[in-house]
């Protein structure tokens, strides 16, 4: 049985917010003006308070990614992150990754960030990254399915393993439900892992 470890990107093995880091480096490249930094600030309200979707947020949170084909956006995908890797990583956690993976135990990224964007991680750690699915067309990015938090990362985790499968740990800074699937799930509250499920099989 394959034996495998979760880790959340943002604000997890990741220090900052991808979302939040990604755009500002998109604008920095396309020039952004004032008024769509107003438009994404106003989302953000809103999905605090819960008055949109969670898809809904996504999709419109990340219009600044319109009119950016995925060769383009993987393109800058791949300057962002050899400026942010690994200064703005957990260095305890990437330890733990290389670690896991010369004991041949799968490590995986499961991230509501866009796949477009966070793919190339697979690049600078031997892990894969499963996120959100979108499609490219009319110049615009539409979400496939539901945008890949909470119970659908469990949901993505499972259809990606196709089996039996044991996961050994989990870690998150939200108390989510794939933390309470691992034999171990561990909260990351303040800088600080707090042990949030132990189940021994």
């Amino acid at each position: 049985m394959q034996e495998i470890i979760v880790y959340d990107l943002n604000q997890t093995l990741y220090k900052k917010s991808s979302k939040d880091e990604f755009f500002k480096f998109i604008c920095y490249k396309k020039g952004y003006k004032l008024l769509h930094l107003f438009q994404i600030g106003w989302l953000h309200v809103l999905g605090k308070l819960h008055i949109t979707s969670k898809t809904y947020f996504k999709e419109n949170l990340y219009d600044y990614l319109n009119k950016l084909s995925p060769e383009k956006v993987k393109k800058y995908a791949k300057q962002f992150w050899n400026i942010e890797f690994p200064e703005h990583f957990r260095e305890d956690m990437l330890t733990d990754i290389k670690e896991k993976d010369k004991a041949g135990i799968k490590v995986y990224i499961v991230t509501g960030g866009f796949e477009v964007y966070t793919k190339y991680l697979e690049e600078l750690l031997p892990l894969k990254v499963i996120g959100t699915l979108t499609k490219y067309e009319n110049e615009d990015y539409k979400i496939i399915g539901k945008t890949c938090n909470d119970a659908e990362k469990v949901k993505r985790l499972e259809a990606e393993m196709n089996g039996e499968y044991r996961l050994l740990e989990a870690y998150s800074d939200d108390d989510e439900e794939i933390l309470y699937k691992a034999e171990k799930g561990y909260l990351l509250e303040e800088g600080e892992l707090k042990l949030v499920q132990n189940r021994k099989k």
